[in-house]
């Protein structure tokens, strides 16, 4: 069975950090593209980070410069280390494992809230 469990999301003032750690368990870890999506209230989903097997990495323009994706192979887990936080960043986030069409996992989400 596949799980993808986020943790350390939480209520954090602008300006500060905070890690979001995705676990994943009944997956070949080192295999998968691993991506961090957010959806605010009334908002689509939309994709925040992403690394690939690899190690390549890509960021969505709102947050390049502030937030680091970063994978453990060994812990199977994935991280999003988020700097300069705004309020606009106030979202559920949502870690993905990618391994083609037919290959794709969610986790139950954690949520973020930045308060200005």
């Amino acid at each position: 069975q596949v799980r993808l469990v986020e943790s350390g999301g939480g209520l954090v003032q602008a300006g500060g950090s905070l890690r979001l750690s995705c676990a994943a368990t009944g997956i070949t870890f080192n295999r998968y593209s691993m991506r961090w999506y957010r959806q605010a209230p009334g908002k689509q989903r939309e994709l925040v980070a992403g690394i690939s097997s690899g190690g390549s990495t890509n960021y969505a323009d709102s947050v390049k410069g502030r937030f680091t994706i970063s994978r453990d192979n060994a812990k199977n887990t994935v991280y999003l280390q988020m700097n300069s936080l705004k309020s606009e960043d106030t979202a559920a986030y949502y870690c993905n494992a990618d391994f083609g069409a037919v290959n794709q996992y969610w986790g139950q989400g954690t949520q973020v809230t930045v308060s200005s």
